[in-house]
């Protein structure tokens, strides 16, 4: 092999090397449409929702995850607006997913979950072990800058707006058949530097959701 095509070959391969990565960074998980059809009757979600503890840490088939994401913060209306209310319909929230090959961002425009970062960071959060038990932790953050005229008003509507969207959850949840639990017993600073956010942005709340431990 002759230098000219030894240097063909690594600017080649060079090439496929560079895409690889740029395909990586850019990996997104396309959800299939939500199932907004079905489920049992709300007045019996209402009356059997509960938190449960105990998981079960086999992944949620693709259509599960669908309709979570799509209960959490989904777009239901032709006008845009959300499954979940915020303030002034300023959709100041966002809805994290950590899972065991990284963490993801919802985004309700395409149905998609977007890769942020690779790597687990599902014991980050939380206090309890069934972070890490559980295929999927769901993290409700507020971006502070969007909302409020002063400190006390913008805690009040971030912490309102994922109340609203962990309750979703919660319902969504007890139709399906899985098993989830609110937490608010986070190292919300240390869980802000794992997921690299900017200082408008802040954790809220977790909620790992599972199928039930047999």
């Amino acid at each position: 092999m002759n230098i000219l095509t030894k240097l063909a070959s690594f600017v080649l391969s060079s090439a496929f090397l560079a895409a690889g990565t740029l395909c990586a960074a850019e990996k997104t998980l396309k959800l299939p449409p939500p199932d907004k059809t079905g489920g049992k009757p709300l007045m019996q979600c209402l009356t059997e929702r509960k938190s449960e503890r105990r998981f079960d840490p086999k992944p949620l088939p693709p259509q599960v995850l669908s309709d979570l994401l799509y209960a959490a913060d989904g777009i239901s209306r032709p006008d845009g607006r959300k499954t979940v209310p915020t303030a002034r319909n300023l959709q100041s929230q966002e809805v994290y997913a950590a899972m065991a090959d990284g963490l993801y961002l919802y985004n309700p425009k395409t149905h998609s979950l977007d890769l942020v970062k690779t790597g687990d960071i599902r014991e980050k959060c939380g206090m309890q072990k069934i972070h890490k038990i559980a295929p999927i932790v769901l993290i409700y953050v507020g971006d502070v800058s969007r909302i409020g005229k002063n400190e006390s008003e913008k805690v009040f509507y971030a912490a309102n707006h994922a109340g609203y969207a962990s309750q979703n959850v919660y319902l969504y949840c007890t139709s399906a058949g899985l098993a989830t639990v609110v937490c608010g017993l986070v190292n919300k600073p240390e869980l802000e530097k794992a997921m690299e956010l900017p200082e408008n942005k802040r954790v809220q709340l977790t909620q790992p959701v599972a199928y039930p431990a047999k």
